[in-house]
């Protein structure tokens, strides 16, 4: 899970599709990877100082930037903790980097995470996923280490807005290290709008550290250390606090005071067997809704969520072909199904308000007749079941049902003659595919693969018929692979 995302996030205007910036991605770097790689070009390390104070046995020193780099970057006022309660100036080895069982931050057993709030008053929603790659990175002169790779996925009011990817490594210590991130920043004609907020350790800057092993208060660390391009600094205020979670009480969580580049703090809560739970900042709230597998269940999925599912589907074909009064009769079937869901109890907490909302949402749409609207909340309706859906079945399963969710967003938009939307709903089906790839025979996958080229294709010349066509091609062959 990324811990260090910064609310708002940073926008920009470029005219690039995803396919082009990863088809050129991994040619340059300190870095490489054990499968895929998906990375942006070179950028010049800056120059960084050797961390004082001896580093502890078999430890390695962490570079620093120096007055001179802080000055530069405009931090010269910057209230930085002194560099005494600093508590990531130095690594301890790196023997088994990807086993990360730091409970503040166990990204190797947090195969999927779900993350929820507001930005700008708007819905923002997160995933992240542990993919099966790995990324070999040399840190330092001599000195490479595995990674984990976890790939992060925001959404604003339903439509992308980052994706990233996200690489950790623990410390012999039982620390948890930062060595980067790819990031790819979408603007609102659903192009890669900038990639600003890359960078790799031992390339920009140094690694830094994104949790302590064992974190006291008034110990301090900076999961991000580069002024300029990526800076962060957070200082332990609380250890061992109960927090609400999405399904009741947890124990243990740390409270962390976050000090950003702009001199402005930010509350940050980390708990066990979640990571990163609970983040503010100036009126923006994410906080998290569901982790597997911390809230797995061993139970098939319930019959009601495959109902809120299936009668999402069932309301956007009547929609398309007028069929009002059926898709009135399966919104109730909805929201019998829903309201059965809700009286057996035990679902998170956060994710009882977007299933009620998009099925509101969906009743006003049909009602209205209104199949663009239909689309939107049919989409937000079939998104919300299967969030919930994520306790009960495996995260690639999920992933492959939300990924022929979204290629019905694409017959949505296109109706809608919304050339941006299906630009972002080609861009989101890229991401997620990286998700369920591993779990699917070559044949299946390169069938998909191929309806993706040729809907990017579509995409690429505006033909906004032609991107129709394939993505009902691609949702035929999705039905045959999950059957």
């Amino acid at each position: 899970m990324d811990a260090k995302r910064k609310i708002p996030l940073t926008r920009g205007v470029a005219a690039l599709t995803l396919v082009t910036i990863l088809a050129v991605a991994g040619a340059c770097g300190n870095d490489t990877t054990a499968a895929k790689d998906k990375s942006p070009g070179t950028s010049k390390t800056a120059s960084n100082s050797t961390a004082s104070g001896a580093a502890g046995s078999g430890s390695t020193a962490i570079s620093q930037p120096t007055a001179a780099q802080l000055a530069a970057a405009g931090f010269e006022k910057l209230p930085v903790a002194p560099e005494g309660e600093r508590v990531d100036r130095s690594a301890a080895p790196f023997s088994d980097p990807t086993n990360v069982t730091n409970p503040l931050f166990p990204i190797s057993d947090l195969h999927s995470a779900i993350l929820n709030g507001r930005v700008d008053d708007r819905p923002f929603r997160t995933e992240t996923t542990l993919l099966p790659d790995t990324r070999i990175i040399e840190w330092i002169d001599g000195q490479r280490v595995e990674t984990l790779v976890s790939q992060y996925v925001a959404y604003l009011d339903g439509r992308i807005q980052e994706a990233a990817l996200d690489f950790y490594a623990q410390a012999d210590d039982g620390s948890v290290w930062y060595f980067g991130e790819d990031v790819y920043n979408y603007n609102e004609n659903g192009f890669i709008a900038d990639t600003a907020g890359t960078w790799l350790a031992g390339k920009e800057g140094p690694v830094a550290m994104i949790m302590p092993s064992h974190p006291r208060v008034g110990d301090v660390h900076r999961p991000e250390n580069i002024p300029g391009l990526v800076f962060e600094e957070v200082s332990v205020k609380t250890t061992g606090k109960m927090v609400d979670g999405p399904l009741g009480s947890v124990d243990g969580a740390m409270v962390g005071e976050e000090l950003h580049d702009d001199g402005t703090y930010s509350d940050k809560v980390f708990a066990p067997g979640y990571g990163e739970f609970y983040s503010a900042h100036e009126g923006d709230v994410e906080a998290l809704a569901l982790a597997v597998p911390t809230d797995a269940l061993s139970e098939s999925v319930p019959a009601e969520l495959r109902t809120l599912s299936s009668g999402s589907e069932d309301i956007f074909r009547a929609s398309r072909s007028g069929e009002w009064k059926t898709a009135s009769s399966s919104v109730e079937e909805m929201r019998t199904a829903w309201d059965a869901y809700l009286q057996a109890g035990d679902v998170p907490s956060r994710l009882d308000d977007p299933m009620g909302d998009a099925l509101k949402a969906l009743a006003g749409a049909v009602d209205a007749r209104d199949p663009a609207e239909v689309g939107q909340a049919a989409h937000d309706a079939a998104i919300a079941s299967l969030d919930l859906q994520l306790r009960y079945q495996s995260p690639a399963e999920t992933d492959l049902a939300r990924f022929d969710v979204w290629a019905r967003r694409v017959l949505a938009d296109a109706a809608a003659d919304d050339m941006a939307g299906v630009r972002g709903d080609l861009a989101t089906l890229e991401w997620i595919r990286d998700r369920f790839a591993d779990t699917l025979e070559n044949t299946d996958l390169t069938r998909i693969d191929a309806h993706l080229e040729a809907l990017r294709t579509t995409v690429d010349d505006e033909d906004l018929a032609a991107a129709t066509d394939e993505a009902e091609r691609l949702r035929d062959t999705l039905g045959q692979v999950q059957e």
